[in-house]
């Protein structure tokens, strides 16, 4: 059977791209369809219209004439189609005795292709073996050994979407196509939601206070009766995804919509401090003790325990608060906690935390793609929580709720360790004082300071300047050990200061510390200076 097109890797990662007349078919199915249309659904109807199209091209050429093969004889004026010329049709004007020892008899015929005038030779009843001689007239047509669309689909759907996708949203006729969540309709399709519209739309939010779901704000905005229900859905939800004052807070299928400007700003961006550093380091030299106070971190940027997150049937879970989460009122995404929010890879979801303490309900933002929930800053601040706190989260019966909660102690005056960064310098330094704890706290990790606004403004000139996690390690690591009458600091509390001004997980800053020879394990994670 001779290769068609469709069926190599070339076509699919080097030649296809999106024509007029792809979009002519993908417009017509769109408008066909009895709902919107998916990305990959698209693209597997138009790699199915792509092999229709090819084995119709084939038996449209192979009806012009007789497949030439080598074997066979021919005669003056016969017509003959080459499929490996990519069914060329050439007429045989001339026919002559072969001169070839190796082939014994045979002939040579001379055609003349019809597009382009060409004359070319051929051989002809040729005795001896030759590749096109195993091509059939019908196996050129035979679908059974052919990968299907959604084999081809499979090998190359990265190559596929990228090329449809930019049809779609960025091509001459991307305006003729829109996109919601994951569908694609018409722009002809959408009922018209207009600026008073949405003007409402804002009002109800804010009047009710809490996110309201599209099928809320449609009863109350008049929008075209001659519309499906399904698609005024469609076309609200469109129109709010559009407008910049509307954030969508719901997961998956589910949308719901909340006002930006209602909502804090650890949610709408990043902090500094949230935004991981990740440089690279050789993790075969960290130790089994080392790797086990990572894992006991448990940072959501590191590397330890990666695939393996608290089962969904597990009621409850604990982790320790670190600087930059107890700086923004933020709670880690981590394999420990990451399964009692809503999932997602982007975007935001909202959640409602409840106080596990005095039963105070809180609305949080799950950050995904920066592995955080925002939102916990009042509650954080009105049990005066330390870095280091032992926070437990609870499942409810409500997958959209979570019950959080310390674990409490007698108030008493605790030692920690205090921040403070000269200004215009690129150094931190620490010394002792007390404040007062009333949780359950890890010793190695807590870290204080007087003026946050000092250390952010320390934290912005060391990623102006590009300081890197060896030398904050070997700046800071002096000024823990002569807090300590052993003269030593434990990686935790290295690990804390660290990302007091630089966010970076456990990994590198332990290499940092077993790397530098001014530092000496002296066992039970702790480091010394070298004498």
């Amino acid at each position: 059977m001779l290769q068609r097109k469709t069926q190599t890797a070339a076509f699919w990662r080097d030649q296809f791209e999106v024509t007029q007349e792809d979009l002519d078919f993908i417009h017509e199915l769109v408008l066909d369809a009895s709902s919107p249309l998916t990305t990959d659904r698209l693209a597997l109807r138009l790699i199915e219209e792509y092999l229709r199209r090819e084995t119709s091209r084939m038996e449209s050429e192979l009806s012009k004439g007789k497949i030439y093969q080598p074997d066979k004889p021919y005669t003056v004026g016969q017509t003959l189609v080459f499929p490996i010329m990519d069914f060329a049709v050439a007429e045989v004007t001339a026919i002559r005795s072969g001169e070839n020892p190796e082939h014994g008899d045979f002939s040579v015929i001379e055609v003349k292709f019809l597009e382009n005038g060409v004359k070319r030779e051929f051989a002809s009843s040729l005795k001896t073996p030759h590749r096109l001689n195993q091509t059939n007239g019908q196996g050129i047509v035979e679908e059974g050994a052919l990968l299907t669309a959604k084999e081809i689909y499979k090998l190359y759907q990265d190559e596929i979407e990228e090329s449809l996708l930019y049809a779609l949203e960025e091509g001459e006729r991307h305006v003729e196509f829109v996109q919601v969540g994951d569908y694609w309709l018409l722009t002809d399709m959408l009922a018209d939601v207009h600026v008073g519209h949405l003007n409402i739309a804002e009002a109800m939010i804010e009047m009710q206070g809490r996110p309201l779901t599209s099928q809320e704000i449609l009863k109350e905005i008049d929008v075209n009766a001659d519309v499906s229900q399904p698609m005024q859905i469609i076309s609200i939800n469109h129109a709010l995804g559009s407008d910049e004052r509307f954030d969508r807070v719901g997961n998956g299928s589910n949308y719901v919509w909340y006002l930006k400007r209602l909502e804090p700003k650890e949610a709408l961006e990043i902090p500094a401090l949230l935004r991981p550093h990740s440089p690279r380091y050789n993790r075969a030299l960290l130790s089994v003790e080392l790797l086990q106070i990572e894992w006991e971190l448990d940072d959501e940027w590191g590397e330890s325990g990666i695939g393996s997150d608290v089962p969904s049937v597990v009621p409850s879970t604990s982790f320790t608060l670190s600087y930059p989460h107890r700086r923004h009122g933020t709670l880690p995404l981590s394999n420990r906690t990451r399964s009692f929010f809503p999932s997602g890879s982007e975007g935001r979801s909202i959640v409602t935390v409840i106080d596990g303490r005095w039963g105070k309900h809180f609305t949080a933002w799950v950050v995904h793609g920066g592995r955080y929930v925002s939102g916990l800053r009042e509650w954080m601040e009105e049990h005066s929580l330390p870095v280091g706190a032992q926070i437990t989260l609870e499942r409810t019966r409500n997958p959209g709720e979570v019950v959080i909660d310390y674990r409490p102690r007698r108030m008493k005056r605790e030692w920690s360790r205090f921040a403070t960064a000269p200004a215009n310098s690129l150094g931190i330094t620490f010394e002792m004082n007390k404040v007062q704890i009333t949780c359950e706290y890890d010793d190695y990790l807590i870290v204080s300071a007087d003026d946050t606004k000092q250390l952010d403004a320390l934290a912005q000139r060391v990623e102006k300047t590009g300081t890197s996690v060896d030398e904050l390690v070997e700046q800071i690591v002096p000024e823990l050990t002569k807090l300590s009458p052993q003269g030593t600091a434990h990686a935790k509390t290295v690990y804390s200061a660290v990302n007091m001004i630089w966010r970076c997980p456990p990994g590198p800053v332990f290499y940092a510390l077993i790397s530098n020879r001014r530092f000496r394990d002296t066992g039970g994670g702790f480091f010394a200076l070298e004498v």
